[in-house]
C-alpha cells in the first residue's frame, strides 16, 4: 500500500495529490461475517478509505486479559479492507466516544477509587500503556509504511471538549512512537474545542456535520498551513430511550457534502455504516440529566442497520462522483431477509429461582458497586432483611442506573436515575421480609465530565432514616444463560422471567424482532446477546444479523422485567420499526 504524506497543504501518496474520501464502519458493530459485505459497499459507493475506532473495553475486559480474535480480530478486518483496495484510519482511543459503553474505557479501571480518567493520572497512565502495549504489536504490520492499510492514527479523541491537558496528549502521542506507529497522527476536535485539543506537530483536523465551510474555516484559522481534513462529518445522529428516531434529509446531508468537498478539504462520515451496540455495550450521556444510548447505531447512515443501501448512500454516491472516480459496477441490490413468523415462547424460567446459575453472591455491611464486583456489564441483586412490619421510606444516596424493588419477591416500585428517582415507599408485611433491589447497568456514560460512573448502588440505603446494612450482592452479567431451569410455562409469574421458544430456518438471512406487548428486557438468539428491549422506544425491534442462525431450529430467550402483562409470541419481520420521527 502507498505511504500518506503530508506535503504543504495537501495529502500526497507515493508523491501523488490525495484526498481521503472515508467512512466510520466499526468493526466491533458488524457481524465478521458481514465484514467483507460493507466493505465492498464502502468502495462502490466511492470511498476511498473506512475509520473505525477500538473498544479497549472489549479487547481487555479484565487487566490480565486480552482478545483479538473472532468479531474482535481487527487485523483480519484490515486485511479484508486492503484486500477490498480500502484504506483505513485507525482510531485506537484509549478513549473513543462512539456512544459506546463509557467511551470504551474498560469498567474495571473505576475500581480506583480516586482515578482521573483521560489524565496523567499514573494509574490511569499505567493502564493505558499496558493496553497499547497489547494492541499494538499485531498491527503494525498493518500500517502503510509496511505495506498495509493503515494511512493515519489519531490520537485519543476529542480531547479539547474534555480537558486542556497537552501534556497528556503528547504522552499518548509519544506512546504510540515508542511502540513503532510511524504513519501520520492527527487529532479531531469539534471546532469550538480547536485550540484546546490540538497538539503541536500533530495534524489538527475538525468535525461538524453542517456549515461546513464555516467548519473548515475554522480549522483553517486554528491551523494555518497542512491539510484540511473534517475526521467525523456529521450525516446522521444517535437515538436516545425516550427520544425519537433521528433522521436527516439526504438532499439536505448531501448538499453539505457537497460544500464540503468543494472546499478541497478531506472527509470521514460519520458513519458510513453505523451497525448495533449489541448486548450491553451501548452508552449514555449525562448533561445534568442522565439519557441512555438505544442499542441500534443505524445513525440514519448510507447503509442502514442491516447493510441495505439507503437514499442517502445513492445521494452521497453522486456528489462523490463530481469529485474523484466512483466504480462503475453496479450498486448491490436488497439483502436478503427471513420470512416474516410469529414465534411462541413455550418455556420458562423465573430469575429468582435461577440465581446460582447466574452469578456468585458477595456479602458485604454496604451495597458493593459493580465495579466493586469486578462485573463490567448487566445487573446486580441486592438483598437484605427488613427488621420490622409497617410503612417505610427507602431511600437510595444513589441509583445507576434503575432498581427494580421486590419485597418478599413482589414488586412495590421502580427507581430510575433517568427521573432522579431515589425514594419509595411501601408497606413492609412481616418482620424479616426480603428486600431486593435489581439493579440495571443501562450504559456508562461516554462523553463529558461524568465519565466516572460507577454503577449498581453508590452509597448508602436509608430506612426511615436509618443507614441499612447487612446486604448480598449477586452480579448478573448474563454472559451465559447455558445453566437456566426451563419448564413448560404456566401461569403468570412474579418477577423478572426468562422466556424460550424456538423457530424453524430453511436459509439463515436478516431479521428484525419485534416485541409487541413486552416491556423490557433483554434478547438472546442462539446465545447471541442482540441487546435490550424497552417499550419506551423510539426503537421496538432488535436487528438479528443472518450469520448468528443456522438452517434448522434456532432458539431465542427474552428476558422480561415486568411480567405482569404476559405476553408470550415475538414476531420476527423483513423490516425494522426504529421509531417515530420529528419529520
Amino acid at each position: 500500500m502507498p505511504v500518506l504524506q503530508i506535503d504543504g497543504d495537501d495529502f500526497t501518496l507515493d508523491g501523488e495529490p490525495f484526498r481521503i474520501i472515508s467512512g466510520g464502519l466499526h468493526y466491533f458493530r458488524v457481524h465478521p461475517d458481514q465484514w467483507a459485505d460493507r466493505l465492498r459497499k464502502a468502495r462502490l459507493m466511492g470511498l476511498n478509505t473506512v475509520e473505525t475506532y477500538v473498544p479497549w473495553n472489549l479487547h481487555q475486559p479484565r487487566p490480565d486479559a486480552f482478545r483479538m480474535d473472532a468479531e474482535l480480530d481487527l487485523p483480519a478486518f484490515l486485511d479484508l479492507a486492503a484486500a477490498e483496495g480500502l484504506h483505513v484510519l485507525l482510531r485506537p482511543g484509549p478513549y473513543i466516544c462512539a456512544e459506546w459503553e463509557g467511551g470504551g474505557l474498560p469498567s474495571w479501571l473505576l475500581a480506583e477509587p480516586d482515578i482521573r480518567l483521560r489524565s496523567q493520572d499514573p494509574a490511569y497512565l499505567r493502564a493505558v500503556e499496558a493496553y497499547f502495549e497489547q494492541l499494538l504489536p499485531p498491527l503494525l504490520d498493518r500500517l502503510a509504511t509496511r505495506g498495509g492499510p493503515v494511512l493515519a492514527v489519531q490520537v485519543e479523541n476529542e480531547f479539547g471538549a474534555y480537558s486542556d491537558e497537552t501534556a497528556h496528549l503528547a504522552h499518548l502521542a509519544d506512546l504510540l512512537r515508542r511502540l513503532g506507529v510511524d504513519v501520520p497522527l492527527f487529532t479531531c476536535d469539534q471546532p469550538g474545542d480547536l485550540a484546546r485539543g490540538a497538539l503541536p506537530g500533530v495534524l489538527a483536523t475538525a468535525n461538524f456535520g453542517s456549515r461546513s465551510r464555516e467548519g473548515i474555516a475554522a480549522l483553517r484559522a486554528h491551523q494555518p498551513a497542512g491539510p484540511l481534513m473534517c475526521t467525523e462529518f456529521w450525516i446522521g445522529w444517535f437515538d436516545r430511550w425516550g427520544g425519537h428516531h433521528v433522521v436527516r434529509d439526504p438532499a439536505q446531508a448531501a448538499q453539505e457534502l457537497d460544500d464540503l468537498l468543494s472546499t478541497g478539504a478531506s472527509v470521514n462520515l460519520y458513519m458510513f455504516h453505523g451497525g448495533t451496540s449489541f448486548g450491553f455495550t451501548n452508552g449514555a450521556n449525562d448533561k445534568h440529566t442522565y439519557r441512555p444510548t438505544v442499542g441500534s447505531y443505524d445513525y440514519d447512515a448510507p447503509l442502514d442497520e442491516a447493510g441495505e443501501p439507503t437514499a442517502k448512500y445513492h445521494a452521497f454516491r453522486e456528489v462523490i462522483a463530481k469529485y474523484a472516480p466512483v466504480p462503475a459496477e453496479p450498486v448491490p441490490g436488497p439483502v436478503q431477509k427471513l420470512p416474516a413468523t410469529t414465534v411462541t415462547l413455550t418455556d420458562s424460567a423465573p430469575l429468582f429461582a435461577n440465581l446460582p446459575a447466574l452469578g456468585t453472591a458477595v456479602t458485604s455491611e454496604r451495597p458493593l458497586t459493580m465495579e466493586q464486583l469486578r462485573q463490567d456489564f448487566g445487573y446486580v441483586l441486592y438483598k437484605a432483611i427488613l427488621p420490622a412490619a409497617g410503612p417505610v421510606l427507602l431511600e437510595l444516596d444513589d441509583v445507576r442506573d434503575r432498581a427494580q424493588v421486590f419485597v418478599d419477591g413482589q414488586p412495590v416500585g421502580v427507581l430510575e436515575r433517568e427521573s432522579h428517582e431515589r425514594a419509595i415507599a411501601f408497606t413492609v408485611p412481616r418482620a424479616g421480609s426480603v428486600l431486593r433491589l435489581l439493579v440495571e447497568n443501562q450504559g456508562r456514560v461516554n462523553y463529558g465530565q461524568e465519565m466516572h460512573d460507577r454503577k449498581g448502588l453508590p452509597g448508602r440505603v436509608l430506612l426511615d432514616g436509618v443507614e441499612l446494612t447487612g446486604w448480598t450482592n449477586r452480579p448478573l452479567p448474563l454472559s451465559d444463560l447455558g445453566g437456566l431451569a426451563f419448564a413448560p410455562t404456566g401461569g403468570p409469574a412474579v418477577g423478572p422471567v426468562f422466556h424460550r421458544g424456538t423457530f424453524q430456518v430453511e436459509e439463515p438471512a436478516d431479521t428484525f424482532v419485534h416485541l409487541p406487548g413486552w416491556t423490557k428486557g433483554n434478547v438472546w438468539v442462539n446465545g447471541f446477546h442482540l441487546g435490550r428491549h424497552w417499550s419506551r422506544g423510539p426503537q421496538r425491534s432488535l436487528y438479528v444479523p443472518g450469520p448468528v442462525l443456522r438452517p434448522g431450529p434456532n432458539e431465542i430467550v427474552v428476558l422480561e422485567l415486568h411480567a405482569g402483562h404476559f405476553a408470550r409470541t415475538v414476531e420476527l419481520r423483513e423490516q425494522p420499526d426504529l421509531g417515530p420521527t420529528e419529520e
